[in-house]
């Protein structure tokens, strides 16, 4: 798994790639997993097995692997 940093006050888009399973989750659902790992202000759009999410990071910066669902991630500016 590849490591990424977030950092404090910053807004990233993600673009999540699911499996089978995983693709009947609802975006509801994909959002409350993401606040549960710390981000703030989440949005999740599409549909099936390719989502976009957009969140802020309010927390210290840290660093973690990165789940193999996210298939791109990009900071977007400061909140």
């Amino acid at each position: 798994m590849t490591n990424f940093t977030v950092r404090q006050g910053c807004r990233y888009r993600a673009t999540l790639t699911l499996g089978m399973l995983e693709s009947l989750a609802s975006n509801t659902m994909i959002a409350s997993k993401l606040e549960e790992a710390g981000f703030a202000e989440v949005s999740v759009e599409g549909q099936g097995s390719v989502r976009h999410a957009t969140a802020l990071w309010p927390n210290g910066d840290t660093s973690a692997a990165m789940p193999k669902q996210v298939t791109s991630v990009e900071e977007i500016g400061a909140a």
